[in-house]
């Protein structure tokens, strides 16, 4: 296909997902059947195009006057760099799907209308109801905390230590080191038309000895430091990628129990336990009743709490224009719910770790606060005296709003976005 086809077709799946609310991966799903004549090489660039669309919808629309899909493929083509403006007008002359560019839309692309004098919320490229929010927490760094969550993300690998080690991995898979995760390898973000590998096909992965895992998860993983020969509960196990992280930590000896509300996120967890070598790992099906031989029993209790994602909007931008101020409530509500149902397995002198993956304070700071409001047994201590000594103080280092609490951010860590606190239990 040709650049012109390539656009129109962005075009159609941005219309697919902005109008009718499918979830981009579903869209371009659809528009690969319904048109198998295109290749694989062809997929990737129309995908592209359409996550950059989406990663910086606001401000290619007010750039260009326009969020209609066309002007939102055009600017993502443009303004993420894949083409320069004459290359663009040379490429789709004459190219019967794609009409001519406008004097208007070349004169747009060429930088007509700046951000200069955009809204805060279209700079950042931040929903506007959301921008209270987002703006209270990050205040002066809201901008450019947006901002990095709308650019292309890393492939961030985590090496099970229990199967390998980080340097011989990274030699056999020619990667390099990530920055503070002392056990993970990334792949630089895509450039262009350009994509991730498929790792799932590597020999590292179909033996156990990586697996995907964003750094800044694999970094609130090893801020629980998990001891050999603790019992550990992740509460909130999902798919398991913690529960691994955890286990391997451990380096095997002790106890993760891996429990989810709902077990078709939590099926893959014995699949990959078992390839990673995991035997220390214990999944427990719904209902709850299944942990009550572990109440008071833990000395480590994770909630990776159900959230919004703003941290994730990087991997996952349509969930950015789909999260709505009732879906921040109900998250708010269940996270609520599992703190106040977590606590019970934490013995006396244990913790409790509370994550998300977001980055706004009403699932974050605000809800630890008020559990501890409702659960006078639990102090609130330092998550950046731990952070300091697993990782150090020469790297990059997260966000803070109360000194306490800390939250990864793509700006300041340069990972996906993640909050962490961590309370103990008193004796």
């Amino acid at each position: 296909m040709r650049l012109g086809g390539r656009l129109q077709a962005a075009a159609e799946v941005l219309e697919d997902v902005l109008e009718r609310r499918t979830p981009v991966a579903m869209a371009l799903r659809d528009w690969g059947k319904a048109h198998r004549f295109a290749g694989s090489k062809d997929r990737n660039a129309i995908g592209n195009i359409v996550h950059d669309a989406l990663r910086a919808k606001s401000s290619i629309g007010f750039r260009m006057d326009s969020e209609t899909p066309r002007a939102l493929a055009l600017g993502a083509a443009v303004f993420s760099g894949l083409v320069s403006v004459d290359e663009l007008i040379e490429q789709v002359k004459g190219d019967k799907y794609f009409d001519a560019l406008t004097q208007d839309e070349i004169a747009k692309l060429k930088g007509r209308i700046g951000l200069a004098d955009a809204p805060d919320w279209i700079q950042a490229d931040v929903p506007e109801w959301l921008w209270p929010a987002f703006e209270n927490n990050f205040t002066d760094e809201a901008i450019k905390e947006g901002q990095a969550l709308s650019e292309r993300p890393p492939l961030d690998l985590r090496v099970n230590t229990l199967k390998a080690s980080r340097e011989d991995v990274a030699k056999a898979m020619g990667l390099s080191a990530t920055k503070l995760s002392p056990v993970g390898l990334r792949v630089p973000p895509y450039q262009g038309d350009g994509r991730h590998p498929n790792v799932q096909s590597e020999p590292q992965f179909m033996t156990g000895q990586i697996e995907i895992q964003d750094e800044g998860s694999q970094l609130v993983s090893l801020l629980v430091a998990a001891q050999p020969g603790e019992r550990v509960l992740d509460y909130c196990a999902g798919g398991g990628g913690k529960s691994l992280a955890l286990a391997a930590d451990m380096g095997g000896l002790g106890e993760v129990h891996a429990y989810d509300i709902d077990k078709r996120r939590l099926a893959p967890t014995y699949e990959r336990a078992m390839r990673a070598g995991a035997d220390n790992i214990t999944v427990h099906q719904p209902p709850g009743e299944s942990l009550k031989p572990l109440i008071g029993q833990m000395d480590r209790v994770l909630i990776d709490a159900p959230c919004t994602g703003v941290g994730t909007w990087r991997r996952k931008p349509d969930a950015k224009w789909r999260l709505t101020e009732d879906a921040l409530l109900r998250r708010m509500k269940e996270q609520t719910k599992v703190l106040d149902e977590a606590y019970a397995y934490v013995r006396p002198g244990g913790l409790l770790f509370y994550v998300t993956c977001s980055m706004l304070a009403e699932e974050n700071e605000q809800q630890i606060y008020s559990f501890l409001e409702r659960n006078d047994a639990f102090t609130l201590l330092s998550a950046g005296e731990v952070w300091e000594e697993r990782f150090g103080t020469s790297g990059p280092k997260p966000w803070s709003e109360d000194g306490l609490t800390v939250t990864l951010t793509p700006a300041s860590t340069n990972t996906d976005g993640f909050f962490f606190a961590v309370m103990e239990k008193q004796a």
